[in-house]
């Protein structure tokens, strides 16, 4: 969420050095013989936050050697993706379009008219259209030739390559497991292409979608394992759907910072620790595990809930 000027902001290097390893000690992990820690990509950058900054990074070094005008992506309303692109495009003198998922609202919301700050053009289109991203992308390509496109989420190639890097922030090695929360796949399918033979990755579905092996997201992680065994996604999880909440995940992330000081968002990293939490107090994970929990930043979702919900903002 941005706290400084613009032009600060613009000017502000993302950092990855600032992505430290947060041990999480709690009373049911050493009840339950586990250890937990949390690898806080949230700290890299206060706009170009989390894992949105790995996804983009080799869409925007491909913009650049293509000597492409700018960059076009796609995002709802409260997109981290969409608030990352805009402002990694400016600090790389590209242009920006955000193709938005749904009409145009009377009032825009804080996150769109922060990308607008950073320069970025906005183009809504109904969601029945932004639903076939396969069906609109060859018409964008032809209408913005000059403009380089980057899937939602950045979910691509591209985008699970970056995700891969991830793993080099930490030693991954020590680890049993790597958690992440899921939504296009991306970050998940990038941890498991890094992940080495003794580990297993879970993804924590932030989508109320069916626990189906030839589901749209095992169909993307899928040719990126080596082993298919070597991750499993959890579709339990969801609160309702994407982006939908309960009053008893917005109580565990108001704990979840009061005890840890770690800020989580009700659309992906509070379902993921919530997640895992349960499945530790269910016995999922063996005496002497060691989790890797990736913080993947973004807390734009968090701004569009009233005030006083959470306890952090």
């Amino acid at each position: 969420m941005k706290t400084m000027s613009v032009n600060k902001v613009i000017a502000q290097p993302v950092d990855i050095k600032k992505a430290v390893v947060q041990p999480v000690n709690d009373d049911l992990l050493h009840r339950k013989n586990a250890a937990m820690d949390i690898l806080r990509l949230d700290l890299i950058h206060p706009v170009i936050s989390g894992n949105k900054w790995f996804k983009l990074k080799y869409h925007l070094q491909e913009a650049l050697q293509q000597n492409k005008k700018g960059i076009l992506t796609f995002g709802g309303a409260w997109s981290n993706h969409l608030v990352a692109t805009a402002l990694a495009c400016a600090q790389n003198n590209l242009a920006s379009i955000g193709i938005i998922r749904g009409e145009r609202p009377f009032t825009l919301s804080a996150t769109l008219q922060e990308v607008q700050e950073y320069a970025m053009q906005l183009q809504f289109i109904s969601r029945a259209e932004y639903s076939n991203e396969a069906a609109i992308i060859p018409v964008l390509q032809e209408k913005y030739p000059d403009y380089y496109i980057v899937p939602q989420g950045g979910q691509s190639l591209l985008g699970v390559l970056g995700a891969a890097d991830i793993a080099a922030l930490t030693q991954i090695e020590s680890y049993s497991h790597i958690c992440c929360a899921t939504g296009t796949g991306t970050m998940l399918a990038g941890l498991v292409h890094a992940a080495l033979p003794h580990q297993q990755v879970i993804g924590i579905c932030s989508l109320k979608i069916p626990d189906d092996e030839n589901n749209s997201l095992n169909s993307f992680v899928k040719p990126y394992a080596a082993n298919p065994k070597q991750y499993t996604i959890f579709y339990d999880y969801h609160f309702g759907g994407y982006a939908r909440k309960t009053d008893e995940l917005v109580r565990f992330m108001n704990n979840i910072y009061q005890q840890h000081e770690l800020p989580t968002d009700f659309v992906y990293t509070g379902k993921l620790l919530f997640g895992v939490m349960h499945l530790v107090q269910n016995n999922y994970f063996q005496p002497g595990s060691r989790m890797l929990l990736v913080h993947s930043g973004g807390l734009q979702g968090n701004r569009s809930l009233p005030a006083g919900t959470l306890t952090y903002l």
